[in-house]
């Protein structure tokens, strides 16, 4: 009881804060003239922060920018039948994806566009060989030639039942890049407005030796299970590639990639399982 009426007693005592012009309390106004906003980083602050990405991110930009040509272990011809596990470290090269071998075959575990690059230079013309078989839905078989050795979509792109089994593309430098109608489609546009003159893709400017393009084709889909045999091929500028001995899709670069940077195959995939075996090269 005489806590409540100490209680009571201060209440009543207690003096009421004058309100500020505004209406509000004096304390809350106050609060409002102590809190100011924080001033941002210093020069120096900047400079540290600036030196600390740096450090973390040093790895990565010295290997951008200084990274030399791909090692190469193995020659052309070159044929591998996958019965010894070590040749995946021996002969081949990947920045992720655990690429194995699996009762005498490669396995590519969905490696998320981490090709298994053959530590080999190609020639200009050459034939590549091999079995492989989707044990997935979306089929997405894919391998990768004339690229770095290092980077995915390097080189070309050819990739069986992608998209959900729905389309097979041969790309160039991007596997989303625009259809090669779309840019012939192009060329037709700049040449009616220069009158007619220079019709073709790259004398109208619009392929050029970046660009980034496909070729797009529905033949059949990819079969879960069934062993498929590829063969591609270049000859000169013409890219052709069969499948069980039949053509399946073709491209003529008009400016073919090619030399350093554009010398290397690789096993290829998105989030299929694949497997590979019987891998021949042989130069044309």
């Amino acid at each position: 009881m005489g806590q409540a009426r100490r209680k009571e007693k201060n209440l009543e005592t207690r003096e009421p804060q004058a309100p500020t012009a505004d209406g509000a309390p004096a304390a809350d106004a106050e609060a409002r003239v102590a809190w100011k906003k924080p001033e941002g980083l210093s020069r120096r602050g900047w400079a540290v922060l600036a030196a600390v990405i740096l450090a973390i991110q040093f790895p990565l930009i010295h290997y951008a920018l200084f990274r030399g040509e791909p090692a190469t272990t193995a020659t052309v011809p070159y044929s591998q039948d996958f019965s010894d596990p070590s040749v995946v470290q021996r002969d081949f090269f990947s920045t992720g994806g655990h690429w194995r071998v699996v009762e005498g075959q490669l396995l590519s575990p969905g490696v998320k566009n981490n090709p298994l690059w053959l530590q080999a230079k190609l020639p200009r013309d050459v034939a590549v060989e091999f079995d492989v078989r989707s044990q997935s839905p979306e089929g997405d078989i894919k391998a990768e030639i004339f690229g770095d050795g290092s980077d995915h979509a390097s080189g070309y792109i050819l990739i069986h039942g992608g998209w959900n089994n729905s389309l097979s593309i041969i790309a160039r430098l991007d596997e989303h890049g625009a259809p090669l109608e779309a840019l012939q489609r192009e060329a037709r546009r700049v040449a009616e407005r220069n009158g007619g003159k220079g019709s073709g893709l790259v004398e109208t400017g619009v392929f050029r030796k970046d660009t980034h393009m496909r070729v797009e084709a529905r033949p059949y889909p990819v079969e879960i299970g069934r062993t498929y045999h590829w063969r591609i091929e270049r000859r000169g500028s013409l890219l052709r590639w069969s499948i069980d001995g039949k053509p399946f899709m073709e491209f003529d670069d008009p400016l073919p990639l090619e030399g350093k940077g554009h010398d290397r195959f690789g096993f290829s995939s998105w989030e299929a399982q694949l497997f590979f075996d019987n891998l021949t090269i042989e130069p044309l």
